[in-house]
């Protein structure tokens, strides 16, 4: 697909809905919906600036810190249980009653427990992320090809070099598609956490601008973390084909046959 199709199809459907937006709202003065024009200079105006770092910056390491620790943690713990056909069965009840609680419920309790302050925000994307990411990676290592497994065993391939060098690329597919996952739960718990106690943030910018019924400056934040979003899975696909490049030539492969 040429660079510019792919442009096209980036930029259309945003366009339109932009346009669409224009045309309902020009002849309105309602005081909960800005016009387009408004929104991008209250935009600028907001967020280019001390805000970006005094909210932004804060959040986005709050975020990178939580997705960083539910990395490590879902992969690990993944690698283990999903090895493991005891640790399989041990662990599962707890982890679905633990999969089951939504984790924004658990802000008040870790505010008592860690304290308002970044650890606790940052726990609370680590606890909610960790589950996507580790139960698609226990599912990636349950589905490990048992020829390539038996092969390793006929090798003497044990340990550390089996978990390096079969494991973790058969199952990278499915973590990887955990960490997709995670990624906007990542972003919903950053702001969710903020709104409850915070100084600093979007999510607690945000909410100030909607209780002193600064509306435009609160789409101004909400269009804000779309754009943090859109840029995210744009980053994360970068990532994503250059790390799984040796899987998505095999599916190519599999389809020209």
């Amino acid at each position: 697909m040429s660079l510019l199709r792919k442009a096209f199809y980036a930029v259309a459907l945003p366009a339109v809905l932009v346009a669409l937006w224009w045309l309902l709202s020009r002849d309105t003065d309602s005081f909960w919906v800005p016009r387009p024009g408004e929104l991008v200079t209250v935009f600028r105006e907001v967020w280019i600036g001390d805000r970006l770092v005094d909210d932004v910056l804060p959040s986005l390491v709050r975020l990178a810190v939580g997705l960083a620790g539910a990395i490590v943690l879902g992969i690990g713990l993944g690698l283990a249980i999903g090895s493991s056909r005891v640790l399989r069965r041990l662990t599962e009840p707890v982890l679905e009653f633990f999969r089951a609680i939504p984790p924004p419920v658990l802000v008040p309790v870790l505010m008592v427990l860690i304290g308002v302050n970044d650890t606790m925000k940052v726990a609370v994307i680590v606890f909610g992320c960790t589950w996507p990411i580790l139960l698609n990676t226990i599912e990636g290592v349950r589905a490990v090809d048992e020829v390539l497994s038996d092969t390793a065993k006929v090798y003497g391939i044990q340990g550390p070099s089996r978990i390096s060098m079969l494991t973790l690329p058969a199952a990278s597919p499915a973590f990887i598609t955990g960490i997709r996952q995670a990624l906007s739960i990542g972003l919903i718990l950053m702001v969710i956490s903020e709104m409850f106690a915070s100084s600093s943030g979007l999510g607690f910018t945000i909410i100030q601008f909607q209780r002193s019924f600064a509306v435009p400056e609160m789409w101004s934040g909400i269009a804000l973390l779309g754009l943090i979003g859109v840029l995210m899975a744009a980053i994360f696909s970068l990532v994503e084909r250059r790390v799984l490049r040796w899987y998505h030539g095999l599916k190519e492969v599999e389809h020209s046959e």
